[in-house]
């Protein structure tokens, strides 16, 4: 750092964008030959983070050749996305093609910004050979019971004595009703037998198996079915970890994003696609963990595990904005508000980008000489829960933004994501600026 103040300084370094056309041209450049592009966003419920990193997406595809777009959602629901653009289903169309997001927060894929992107990836792939077509693919791990169905039905189109098995190994599960969390508290505390065992055996059956069947022309269903199997065992195995603290419960899950990005790429390699990957998730999972107090409290994440397995190859895009409006729950499982994002907290990242006075600036992060930013400050995180009632605890943490990310947009005022479907409350609008306590 030079003498200069830290607000002068983000001006000197940022790119201004409130005049320019192609905001993606500085990002594009800065990617260079890069395989893996980690897209963050600062919500889950922010219009322009979607909006921006799907236009950045799309020119990466159309002129990086990047062939998989993964994102922070379950396999099975976004598995049926990747059909539908490679015109591989019978959905009519991409609110069709995007019905299996059933789960909360069903407006982090179920949006107007995602199902325009997924049209326009399924016209962009129409007249490609299958080795140049992108994919669209899920890195979660929370559809336990979704993924076991999609195992036995794959088994019963190819197999049916291999379903029998299947089937009655995941009946170990069938007590719970489909509420993963509830088998993850009982075999927790010994108040119910374990599934561990049946959800490996069924693994290693459908990779046994895969050594012919991932050579034959029903390759990518036999990964995805194969995949489904995995993701069992990993979801079992954290749901369990939920009651013993959150860093081991968080590590299993970014664990499990990253070996599914893994066998992604693999498999794109082995079908002769490119392997290029674009990943849509969080800040919080794809700003590296080290630069946060996550991650001296011992969690990992994603954007972590690629730099330290892949390095040059790897650039980490942060997004974050000042205030604005934002689409949120005030509790799990409650409907989608549109709330209003208070403004950013003095000592944080967000003000100190709010006070250079632009209106959206990208802020290149590595290369070029030292950082113009302060090694450590407040960086806000709003998930798919937002409440101001409690700011500074729930939505804010510490973190180095320039050891965390490559390159940030800040975006200063932006407005709530659009839901297909959206619910009362979210129609009538924006909460006062009083909200929760003034009349």
């Amino acid at each position: 750092m030079n003498s200069e103040t830290p607000v002068a300084a983000v001006r000197a370094a940022a790119i201004d964008l409130d005049n320019e056309r192609d905001v993606c041209a500085p990002a594009l450049e800065l990617i260079g030959d890069a395989s893996f592009v980690l897209i963050g966003e600062a919500s889950h419920g922010t219009h322009d983070f979607y909006d921006l990193r799907a236009e950045l997406t799309k020119r990466l595809i159309a002129e990086n050749g990047f062939s998989a777009v993964a994102v922070e959602a379950d396999w099975p629901d976004a598995y049926r996305v990747n059909r539908y653009v490679r015109s591989e289903s019978d959905d009519d169309n991409a609110d069709d093609a995007l019905a299996g997001f059933e789960r909360f927060p069903t407006w982090m894929w179920r949006n107007t910004v995602v199902a325009e992107f997924v049209e326009w990836l399924r016209d962009y792939n129409r007249p490609l050979p299958d080795s140049k077509r992108a994919g669209f693919y899920g890195l979660d791990l929370y559809s336990l019971f979704r993924s076991m169905e999609a195992v036995v039905e794959y088994l019963e189109g190819v197999d049916p004595e291999a379903a029998r098995r299947a089937r009655y190994r995941y009946g170990c599960f069938d007590h719970f009703g489909e509420d993963s969390q509830a088998y993850g508290y009982a075999a927790s505390f010994d108040l119910s037998q374990s599934c561990e065992d049946e959800a490996v055996r069924q693994l290693r059956e459908m990779q046994a198996r895969g050594f012919g069947e991932s050579r034959t022309g029903g390759a990518d269903d036999f990964f995805a079915a194969e995949q489904n199997a995995r993701l069992v065992k990993n979801a079992e195995r954290y749901y369990r970890s939920m009651f013993r603290g959150r860093a081991s419960s968080w590590n299993l899950r970014d664990s499990h994003m990253m070996e599914t990005a893994e066998n992604l790429i693999e498999h794109h390699r082995e079908r002769g696609r490119p392997a290029k990957m674009i990943v849509w998730a969080h800040n919080s999972h794809l700003g590296d963990a080290r630069a946060t107090e996550m991650g001296h409290h011992g969690e990992l994440n994603l954007g972590q595990l690629f730099r330290q397995r892949h390095d040059a190859h790897v650039v980490l895009v942060g997004m974050t904005t000042h205030a604005g409006t934002v689409t949120a729950a005030s509790d799990w499982d409650a409907p989608g508000e549109r709330k209003k994002v208070r403004q950013s907290l003095p000592g944080s990242y967000e003000r100190l980008f709010h006070d250079t006075g632009s209106g959206k600036f990208f802020l290149p992060l590595r290369g070029g000489g030292a950082s113009p930013l302060p090694k450590q400050m407040l960086e806000r995180a709003i998930g798919v829960i937002y409440r101001p009632e409690s700011e500074r605890v729930s939505h804010y943490f510490g973190a180095d933004l320039a050891s965390q990310f490559d390159c940030v947009y800040h975006l200063d005022e932006t407005r709530a994501l659009e839901p297909l479907e959206k619910h009362e409350r979210w129609l009538e609008g924006e909460v006062p600026e009083t909200y929760p306590s003034g009349i």
